[in-house]
């Protein structure tokens, strides 16, 4: 295959392994049955006047299976980040005694499990879509190369086989994570 192929089917395939991560991050702000920091990941605060991450105006810890504990860099900012916390999806009620808040992690129902399980599937279908985003658009800059010359045909074909290997390898591999990740929402 020529140099231009190579350099575009590298690039999907460093494409789809971000689109893999990214879909990685989102299933660690899902709530499973233990603590997890990155639980709060997707909480935003009111931060004087300014939507802020959770994540960076406290330290984040889970130093028991069902407890995490959140300690603002800015004692002032408490009120705020235990409202954003309670006016999450989360389903946590924070405490705090002024220097750290304690948010219980309550056992999930079963019915709570079920719509964990399709908000996580929804993330896995958003990542498949991301990576069949990625092929549809190096598949144009395959046929784009050949239609100008500068790549035979049967370079295109294999290319193209190529690329549909990566698609099919990235989406494989983010079906397993899903049902790793539906296995640990469901265990009771």
């Amino acid at each position: 295959m020529s140099e231009m192929t190579n350099e575009l089917l590298a690039d999907a395939k460093e494409r789809m392994a971000k689109s893999v991560e990214a879909t990685v991050n989102q299933f660690g702000s899902v709530r499973t049955g233990r603590a997890n920091p990155h639980l709060l990941d997707r909480v935003m605060v009111d931060y004087y006047g300014a939507m802020t991450p959770l994540k960076q105006l406290a330290t984040i810890s889970a130093p028991e299976a069902r407890l995490l504990t959140v300690t603002p860099y800015d004692k002032s900012a408490m009120k705020n980040l235990e409202k954003a916390i309670r006016d999450s999806d989360l389903g946590l009620n924070p405490s705090n005694d002024g220097n750290i808040m304690r948010l219980s992690v309550p056992e999930l129902t079963e019915d709570r499990r079920r719509e964990l399980v399709k908000v996580v599937r929804n993330i896995a279908e958003e990542g498949r879509i991301g990576i069949r985003n990625v092929r549809r658009d190096v598949m144009h800059d395959l046929r784009e190369l050949k239609s100008e010359g500068d790549v035979g045909e049967d370079d295109e074909k294999r290319a193209e086989a190529e690329l549909q290997k990566l698609t099919d390898d990235s989406v494989h591999q983010l079906d397993g994570l899903l049902k790793q990740k539906e296995a640990e929402i469901l265990e009771v």
